[in-house]
């Protein structure tokens, strides 16, 4: 039986990996600093050509990547969050479905899907619950543009 304390973790911890998303798809990357993850976070995007580093590295990469230019629209649908709880520290493993509007170079636009795990390592701070570590293991992508094929 889990302990009230537990409940409210694994609740808080859930809202987290929420508000991450949320972040990433309205663009306020730097809220990130603020919500989603400590100040020395490791965070590693590679999985799908991107960035991999600490936090200042990875806003600045997602400023750059992620403009409305290139993607117009884009959602991060996260589920089947798998939380272990050790007191002030966690481990996560949370499924991502993520359907992205792509400009194409020719013209015109192409939805293509990316389907990924995101394997945490979370901290209790002062703040509230944040991601120390985030990194991306891929299970699929679907409708990529030719150009993007590689991922």
């Amino acid at each position: 039986m889990l302990s009230l304390q537990e409940i409210s973790d694994r609740m808080e911890l859930q809202d987290l990996c929420y508000r991450y998303a949320q972040i990433i798809d309205s663009k306020d990357f730097d809220a990130l600093r603020t919500d989603v993850f400590t100040e020395d976070a490791y965070i590693d995007y590679s999985v799908f050509g991107g960035s991999v580093g600490y936090l200042e590295e990875t806003i600045q990469f997602l400023k750059q990547a992620m403009t409305r230019e290139v993607f117009p629209a884009h959602q991060h649908l996260n589920a089947n969050i798998q939380l272990e709880l050790h007191g002030d520290e966690a481990n996560g493993r949370v499924m991502c479905i993520n359907p992205q509007e792509i400009n194409l170079p020719g013209g015109g636009s192409q939805v293509f899907f990316c389907g990924l795990w995101y394997v945490d390592e979370y901290l209790r701070t002062t703040q509230g619950w944040r991601i120390r570590r985030r990194v991306e293991e891929k299970s699929y992508v679907h409708n990529a543009p030719e150009f993007m094929q590689g991922l």
